[in-house]
């Protein structure tokens, strides 16, 4: 699924396409919508520097045994483990 947002929107929103996308990953994460690991892929940035972005914002970073195995799979179908 593709979404589309109008020019409109990303005009008064004053962020680029990179900055939208990020802010929508935090929110997904911090609504527990989106794993840490998920969400750093579709930034295409570091977990770790997305961790450290998220301790900037005050946000903690929760991360249970689903989150975990997730992110296990992740790996394992990249031929990381």
């Amino acid at each position: 699924m593709s979404l589309v947002i109008s020019d409109e929107i990303m005009r008064a929103s004053g962020l680029s396409e990179a900055d939208l996308l990020l802010e929508i990953m935090v929110l997904l994460f911090e609504q527990d919508k989106i794993s840490l690991g998920k969400a750093s892929e579709i930034l295409g940035m570091s977990q770790t520097r997305f961790q450290r972005l998220l301790s900037d914002r005050g946000i903690c970073v929760h991360y249970d045994v689903d989150e975990f195995q997730e992110d296990l799979n992740h790996l394992q179908a990249k031929g990381w483990l």
